[in-house]
């Protein structure tokens, strides 16, 4: 089985990856894809920076930084992982992700690090529920959560 993963840098995504390496500590045999999706460049970026390979760069940086908190735990657990880091609205290079990779499940945090704008317009999480081709899960952090049951309400 291979896993979509989400990984935005909030610590509902780590928690997200806690768990489906709980699912794997409990048998599930998977294998993993991290993405990481960065917003379009604005136009005052545009503006200031003058090159879009500087700014493609910078958000491919930013995005590889965001993912390695989530590599270390798959790392550490001794998981399969490919990554990758897209640009564009997150929603639909999500689902792309999906037929890209072949996925057959997607495993994301409930709240993002998004701002007042997703909560207008909708979360992450709830546009993939609505628009996912596999079934998606969404995993709410808990507070005291701990590596050996992270994400998962006792």
């Amino acid at each position: 089985m291979k896993i979509l993963l989400p990984i935005d840098g909030s610590p509902d995504a780590l928690a997200a990856v806690r768990h489906a390496l709980h699912l794997v500590r409990a048998g599930l045999q998977a294998s993993f894809v991290l993405a990481n999706v960065q917003t379009r460049a604005n136009l005052y970026e545009v503006m200031v920076a003058h090159d879009p390979a500087v700014i493609a760069q910078l958000r491919s940086d930013a995005g590889a930084d965001l993912l390695r908190p989530a590599q270390a735990l798959l790392e550490a657990a001794g998981a399969a992982w490919e990554s990758e880091v897209a640009g564009g609205e997150p929603a639909t290079l999500l689902v792309d992700l999906i037929e890209k990779y072949g996925c057959d499940a997607v495993i994301m945090g409930s709240q993002g690090a998004g701002s007042l704008r997703s909560a207008l317009l909708g979360s992450v999480s709830g546009a993939l529920l609505r628009h996912s081709p596999v079934p998606v899960t969404v995993v709410r952090r808990v507070e005291d959560e701990t590596d050996a049951g992270a994400g998962l309400a006792s």
